[in-house]
């Protein structure tokens, strides 16, 4: 016999060392796309964590308006409190653990809409509204403004 049927034994081994080449290079390409795949879903699931905490942050500030307001108007006189801060407990729902800063001043000013004066107070409040830690990924803030004017 002549030509390359002659030894078919070395023919097999050198084919074998490719496939091992092959299998390693597959294997390293299917890692390199599970990591891949796995930060995609950490960067979305953290994105979606972040959504809700400032969601949840603006569903505090905006009920801390509402409790400046209603504690201004329901007054006998109606009139600012000095700055309250509300610690929102585990019977808030889904506002659990959100701490609201509540501050509110008021200016009074008269329109004339004829021969008399109508006098109009402006209550102005703000509602800063935070959870977590300054610095660390779970920390949220949200501040809200409201005007709210009482004719008087």
């Amino acid at each position: 016999m002549s030509g390359p049927d002659k030894h078919p034994g070395e023919r097999a081994a050198a084919e074998a060392g490719f496939s091992l080449v092959a299998a390693i290079f597959l294997m390293v390409v299917l890692a390199a796309l599970g990591a891949f795949a796995v930060q995609v879903a950490m960067t979305q699931y953290q994105s979606a964590t972040s959504e809700l905490l400032m969601a949840r942050a603006q569903a505090a500030a905006q009920a801390g308006i509402e409790y400046g307001a209603n504690v201004a108007l329901q007054r006998a006189v109606p009139s600012c409190l000095p700055t309250n801060t509300l610690n929102l407990t585990r019977t808030a729902g889904a506002l659990a653990g959100f701490v609201v800063n509540v501050t509110c001043t008021s200016t009074t000013h008269q329109i004339y809409t004829g021969a008399t004066p109508t006098n109009y107070t402006v209550y102005t409040l703000a509602a800063t509204a935070s959870e977590g830690t300054y610095g660390s990924q779970d920390y949220v803030t949200r501040t809200v403004t409201r005007n709210v004017t009482l004719a008087q």
